[in-house]
């Protein structure tokens, strides 16, 4: 019995959907200062790592849209080089941390790096807009990470300001259970298989065989638990006062919601709920609430 993954692309796609209208929330609170536009590729040359789900589910977009044909050749081509550079970094920061070098330090030199993401056209457009990973869509917005806020720089942000600010561990959290829902629903043998982060460039090189997923011979159908339902909504509301998690879908006890410090999973403060929020340098905003958007 073939192996489908057409329910966890479903509730992935859902989340996509709660992904991009929290950017087109902030977009309308922050106009001025969210400056992204069609042709502006400088997120395509970010580094970042995408999650089983996301990597399953681009790597199946880019079969069925490029069956075969040169531009399919021209992207693997391009996939392969980029691959390379991205182990070549990666075993450089190894090497770093093996030497001392501080582990702030290391990220900070590969948030420098530039590598031109395979999918990005001559045009400076992606070929698989429509499929894009989850950071591709938020991009240009103030992120919070490690409980620092980041932007990017092209945007109008401006150091130490006050913007609705998206709490990236959550989502996180949200793409490793669907990753893990998903492994466990194909009848993985691979308990690590949900864990696993690896560069656009290898999800697209990568032949996601039953073998390398760890399935049995015989196959194993992933079927939609009885309560498939989209993941829990993000929440475009302000922290929930007092720690009212009445409407957060996180179980309580769980890295989201130990994450989350009381407020709904996304968190999209305005400039009156961030007034503690502190000045940083660099193209960093203050925590918990400004930035430009990396």
């Amino acid at each position: 019995m073939p192996v489908t993954l057409a329910p966890y692309f479903e509730k992935y796609k859902a989340l996509l959907a709660e992904v991009d209208a929290v950017f087109a929330k902030v977009g309308q609170a922050c106009p001025e200062e969210v400056t992204c536009a069609e042709g502006c590729s400088d997120c395509c040359h970010a580094l970042f790592d995408v999650s089983l789900v996301e990597a399953l589910y681009l790597n199946t977009a880019f079969h069925e849209r490029f069956p075969k044909g040169p531009d399919r050749e021209r992207i693997l081509d391009l996939a392969d080089a980029a691959d390379r550079a991205h182990y070549k970094l990666k075993r450089k920061a190894v090497k770093a941390g093996e030497k001392g070098v501080a582990t702030e330090a290391i990220l900070a030199d590969l948030a420098r790096e530039r590598i031109r993401c395979p999918l990005l056209g001559d045009d400076d457009r992606c070929v698989l807009y429509d499929c894009r990973p989850v950071t591709c869509r938020l991009y240009g917005v103030p992120l919070e990470i490690g409980g620092k806020a980041h932007s990017c720089g092209k945007s109008g942000f401006a150091p130490g300001g006050a913007y609705p600010t998206v709490k990236v561990e959550i989502l996180q959290d949200r793409l490793f259970a669907l990753s893990g829902e998903l492994a466990a629903g194909i009848g993985s043998s691979y308990p690590l298989l949900a864990d696993m982060l690896v560069p656009v460039s290898m999800a697209l090189l990568t032949e996601y065989t039953p073998e390398y997923l760890g399935i049995s011979g015989e196959g194993a159908a992933a079927q939609a638990p009885a309560d498939a339902a989209p993941p829990a909504g993000l929440g475009l509301a302000p922290e929930a006062p007092g720690g009212d998690c009445s409407g957060c879908g996180e179980a309580p006890g769980s890295a989201a919601c130990a994450s989350c410090g009381g407020s709904t999973s996304w968190v999209l403060p305005g400039p009156e709920s961030s007034a503690d929020s502190a000045d940083s340098g660099d193209s960093d905003a203050g925590p918990g609430g400004s930035g430009k958007g990396s």
